[in-house]
């Protein structure tokens, strides 16, 4: 485990630059609120060509990824039950920050008050079930506010181009291309990000001045603690349901070096590795940490879930919109779809926003998104470690169902 200063501050210095960019704009508008609105137009523009980026990339993406996929047999197997584990993993993750903010509301005084319908309030259940599948014609996939539709729509499209020779296709080949395209396209407008970050700031601190900090703060508040306590709560009840009476013993053992690496980097892709090793020391079966823990680094995202059920309910909070019981399906099945599903997305770190913008504030997206976008950096350093780390706890779940309920029993005893 080589992590040294040089090797953290890499990591981090892209986050730590957009932190203090949008705290520099917060004092600028703090201190020179009429001079915000001046350069107001500079965090615009970078929203705007956001908008033109998400459509295509999101298409691409998920297209190119199933397309060229190649699991078969165990390996399928293994593959399904990961997935499978990282969808209840993430949805028991954010019901569980759905009663937290219920109970403690990140945003106490609205904002700004903004009307607008409620989910349901013109449309049956059969109808609402409707348009967050699909859309009436293709031109309606070509809309923001189409998010699933187009997600489904390129799931399927996908699976058709796989089922007819995937990466060996010409059109398979171009989806891959085009997905490496995006993914630049994406990269050379994040560059500009700290500027435009830095004019969001100053415009909100100028309009609604200390609300916002005591926002945040309530926000960190809560979900920094919650990390912990997930840690010593819903990790050893997965290592116990997955390895059996020693399963939590076990786990406890190796988990310290992942939970460091992760913290330390900020990043899942590089706690495979460590992940990898303490995986082989336990005894999980080879095939299963080759599938679990690089799927995992993508695509298992309960940290990520905490925070968009957090992010839901702070932008609600900001306009003063009620989160009833009745939102909490939709939420959960926004949160495990945007963090668990988009995550497993080559370059999808921003297409969850839009998934959370489009379903649930779709006449505010251009205020919401910043501020969603802001959450997400604020809480990135335990989101990735419960992300990551977790891709350890979650292989003893798939281990369970891979290779019998007795496979760490069996591995302790060849170890001893």
């Amino acid at each position: 485990m080589n992590l040294n200063k040089k090797d953290i501050t890499s990591n981090y210095r892209f986050m730590l630059l957009m932190i203090g960019s949008m705290v520099a704009g917060a004092l600028f508008g703090w201190f020179l609120p009429k001079a915000s609105a001046f350069i107001k137009p500079l965090g615009t523009v970078f929203i705007n060509m956001m908008f033109c980026i998400v459509v295509p990339l999101v298409f691409a993406s998920i297209s190119s990824s199933v397309a060229n996929s190649k699991s078969r047999r165990r390996a399928g197997k293994i593959m399904g039950m990961t997935v499978g584990t990282f969808v209840v993993t993430g949805a028991i993750a954010a019901v569980v920050m759905f009663l937290l903010v219920k109970l403690f509301p990140p945003v106490l005084t609205p904002w700004a008050e903004h009307p607008s319908q409620e989910m349901g309030d013109y449309a049956s259940m059969s109808e609402m079930i409707v348009n967050f599948f699909t859309a009436e014609d293709f031109s309606g996939l070509l809309s923001r506010k189409a998010m699933l539709p187009l997600i489904v729509f390129s799931l399927l499209f996908g699976l058709a181009v796989n089922l007819n020779g995937g990466s060996e296709t010409p059109v398979g080949i171009f989806l891959a291309d085009l997905t490496n395209v995006m993914l630049k396209f994406v990269k050379i407008v994040t560059y500009y990000a700290p500027i435009a970050f830095f004019a969001i700031f100053a415009d909100l601190v100028s309009t609604y001045g200390s609300q916002i900090m005591e926002g945040y703060g309530r926000a960190l508040l809560l979900y920094y603690p919650l990390c912990f306590v997930y840690i010593f709560t819903a990790w050893p009840l997965f290592a116990w349901f997955g390895g059996g009476r020693d399963g939590v013993k076990t786990m406890f053992r190796h988990i310290t070096r992942p939970a460091v690496v992760s913290l330390g980097t900020c990043s899942s892709v590089a706690t495979i590795p460590t992940n990898m090793e303490v995986a082989e020391e336990t005894g999980i079966s080879k095939d299963v940490a080759d599938i679990v823990m690089p799927l995992g680094a993508t695509m298992h995202m309960d940290g990520s879930c905490f925070s968009c059920v957090m992010k839901i309910a702070f932008v609600m909070g900001v306009f003063g919109q009620p989160l009833g019981f009745e939102k909490l399906i939709p939420v959960v099945l926004v949160a495990v779809l945007s963090s668990v599903g988009m995550s497993g997305v080559p370059g999808g770190g921003y297409i969850g926003e839009y998934i959370i913008c489009s379903i649930f504030f779709p006449d505010i997206i251009e205020m919401a998104f910043p501020i969603l976008v802001a959450i997400g950096n604020l809480v990135d350093p335990p989101a990735t470690m419960i992300n990551a780390a977790g891709d350890y706890v979650v292989s003893f779940v798939v281990s369970r169902f891979v290779d019998g309920k007795d496979w760490l029993e069996k591995a302790l005893r060849k170890n001893s």
